[in-house]
C-alpha cells in the first residue's frame, strides 16, 4: 500500500500528524457520548473532576508528543497556547452557566448541549484558524493588528471586569425568536419538536429552549474565539499548534464545567489575570521589534503566561476563602 501521501506537508505539518490528532479527538468524542454518557443523567462534581483530569493528561501527553516530534519550541508553544485557551475558556464556562440558568436547563440535560457545543467548536475554530493563517501568510502586518486588538481587549477587560454577560439582550437570541418557531418550554432532551400551529390541527417544527441554549453557547464561543485565536497566533503562526492546543484545552474544560459551575464565585479575579495575559501577549510582538529580535523566546512566553494565570487563580481562591456557594 502506498503511504507516501501520509508524509505530505499540509499547512506546514505532515498529514499523518493531522490524522493522528483527528483520530484521538474522534475516539474521545465517541467514548464520551457513546459509552460514558449514553443515558441522560446528572453529572456530579467528582465525575467532572475525574474526567477533566483525564482530558488534561491527554492534552499534556499530546503536547509531549508534539515536543518530541517537532522540537522544544513547538512543544513550548503548544503548552503556552494550551494554558491560554484553558484560562480563556474558563471565563467562557461562567457565561455558559448563566445561559443554562437563563433557560432553566436541568443539570441532567446540560451535557447534551455541551457535547454538541464541542462539535460546533471543532468546526468553527477550524474555519477561524484557517482564515487567520491565510491572512497572516498573505499579509504579515495582520499579526500587528492582532497584537493591537489583544492589548485593547485586555484593557477593556480590566475596565469592565465586573460587567456580567446579559443573555436576554443577546442579538442572536432576539434574531432566532423573531424569525423561527420557538417552544415555550423544554421537551426533555429534544432540540426540535412538532407542536400544533394554527387551525385544522396542523403542526409545525419548533425549536426548544434546549436548542436555544445550544445556539447561545455556540455564539458565546465565537465571541470568545475572537480573543483566543489571535492570542495563540501571537504565540505561534503554526496552524497545527494553534488548532490542536485550542481543541484539547476546550475538550478538557467542558468536562470540568460541572465542577467549575458550582465554584464561579471563587474565581472573581481570574478575568483580571486574563486581561494582563492578553496585554502581555499583544505587547510582546511590538517588544520583539523594539529589541530587534525575531520573537520572544517560547520559554519566556510560557513562564510569564503561567505565572500570571497562577497568580490570578491563587489570589482569587485566597480572597474568597470564606465565601459560601
Amino acid at each position: 500500500m502506498e503511504t507516501g501521501f501520509l508524509i505530505t506537508q499540509w499547512l506546514g505539518t505532515p498529514l499523518w500528524m493531522w490524522l493522528a490528532f483527528v483520530g484521538v479527538v474522534a475516539v474521545l468524542l465517541a467514548l464520551d457520548l457513546g459509552v460514558l454518557h449514553r443515558e441522560t443523567r446528572e453529572i456530579g462534581v467528582a465525575e467532572s473532576l475525574m474526567l477533566s483530569t483525564v482530558y488534561i493528561c491527554i492534552g499534556l501527553l499530546f503536547g509531549g508528543w508534539v515536543w518530541w516530534t517537532l522540537g522544544s519550541d513547538a512543544g513550548m508553544n503548544y503548552l503556552t497556547g494550551f494554558a491560554i485557551e484553558k484560562a480563556l475558556a474558563m471565563d467562557n464556562v461562567f457565561v455558559i452557566a448563566m445561559i443554562f440558568s437563563f433557560f432553566s436547563v436541568p443539570r441532567a440535560y446540560q451535557h447534551r448541549v455541551l457535547f454538541w457545543g464541542i462539535v460546533g467548536v471543532i468546526v468553527l475554530r477550524a474555519i477561524m484558524i484557517g482564515l487567520g493563517a491565510a491572512l497572516i501568510t498573505s499579509f504579515s502586518w495582520v499579526l500587528y493588528v492582532f497584537a493591537i486588538f489583544l492589548v485593547a481587549t485586555g484593557v477593556k477587560m480590566l475596565v469592565f471586569a465586573d460587567k456580567e454577560y446579559d443573555v436576554a439582550s443577546n442579538p442572536a437570541l432576539a434574531f432566532v425568536r423573531r424569525h423561527f418557531n420557538v417552544a415555550g418550554e423544554l421537551h426533555g432532551e429534544k432540540l426540535f419538536v412538532r407542536l400544533p400551529a394554527g387551525e385544522n390541527g396542523r403542526t409545525a417544527l419548533f425549536m426548544t429552549p434546549l436548542f436555544l441554549a445550544l445556539v447561545m453557547v455556540e455564539f458565546a464561543d465565537v465571541i470568545f474565539a475572537v480573543d483566543s485565536v489571535p492570542a495563540i497566533f501571537a504565540i505561534t503562526t503554526d496552524p497545527f499548534i494553534v488548532y490542536t492546543s485550542n481543541i484539547f484545552a476546550i475538550l478538557g474544560l467542558r468536562a470540568l464545567y460541572f465542577a467549575l459551575a458550582a465554584m464561579v464565585h471563587r474565581f472573581h479575579y481570574l478575568k483580571t489575570a486574563l486581561s494582563f495575559v492578553l496585554i502581555f501577549i499583544g505587547a510582546k510582538i511590538f517588544a520583539a521589534d523594539a529589541f530587534n529580535i525575531e520573537k520572544v523566546p517560547p520559554a519566556l512566553s510560557l513562564g510569564v503566561t503561567f505565572s500570571i494565570l497562577a497568580a490570578g487563580v491563587l489570589y482569587s481562591l485566597w480572597k474568597t476563602r470564606d465565601a459560601k456557594a
